[in-house]
């Protein structure tokens, strides 16, 4: 007689819903999800999905909740670590922690530009709880790097935030095109370090020996 397969501990089952139902959302878009299509994927019951989350909706934000709690505990490293002396190099490090993250975390870059691109209560929802605090938190960073020389005076913290958030991301969200393009796959550690590079050089000027980590 066989042995039953071994149960899934419920917090395990909570994290394969939320890993399938980011990448779902990321692809399909909101609308175009279906709760059905994330259980599949997950391999659980759809009456087991509605068990932990309930609507759809609230699986979204779960799912958001998720990948924003892993890119915050990323970037903590960077904003808390004593060894980094100065705002400039919490800066850098950020940065460089930021463009593993996304290489790391293709689905989540699909999903900000999908959600970002529509007017309406997910998109106000997920700014007010999850972005704003980050832009908040660079302003005093993108400030400091000013005063030292590293960035121009007149540039904006908004036009930073979102020149710095295309080009960490858009090259892992254009994987495909990329490999066509360019016949390198940006998932590849290499293409990701050399990114890295490339993002700090263009936006905070030449590397600095002691700064790379």
């Amino acid at each position: 007689m066989s042995k039953p397969a071994a149960a899934v501990p419920p917090s395990d089952t909570r994290e394969v819903i939320l890993e399938a139902a980011l990448a779902i959302f990321a692809d399909d878009g909101f609308d175009g999800a279906t709760t059905r299509d994330i259980a599949a994927r997950a391999g659980v019951s759809l009456g087991l999905l509605r068990y932990h989350f309930g609507s759809k909706t609230e699986l979204w934000k779960a799912a958001v909740d998720r990948a924003f709690a892993e890119l915050g505990a990323n970037l903590a490293g960077a904003l808390g670590d004593p060894s980094v002396t100065d705002d400039e190099r919490r800066l850098r490090r950020m940065l460089r922690d930021h463009v593993r993250f996304v290489a790391s975390n293709p689905a989540w870059v699909r999903m900000m530009h999908e959600e970002g691109k529509r007017r309406g209560p997910r998109m106000r929802w997920l700014v007010d709880r999850h972005v704003k605090p980050l832009y908040d938190a660079m302003g005093g960073l993108l400030a400091a790097a000013q005063r030292r020389g590293t960035v121009p005076p007149d540039v904006g913290l908004v036009h930073f935030f979102y020149i710095l958030a295309g080009a960490v991301g858009l090259i892992f969200h254009q994987a495909e095109e990329c490999k066509r393009l360019a016949g390198v796959d940006p998932a590849d550690e290499g293409i990701v370090e050399a990114h890295v590079r490339a993002v700090e050089h263009l936006l905070l000027g030449p590397l600095q020996t002691e700064d790379v980590r």
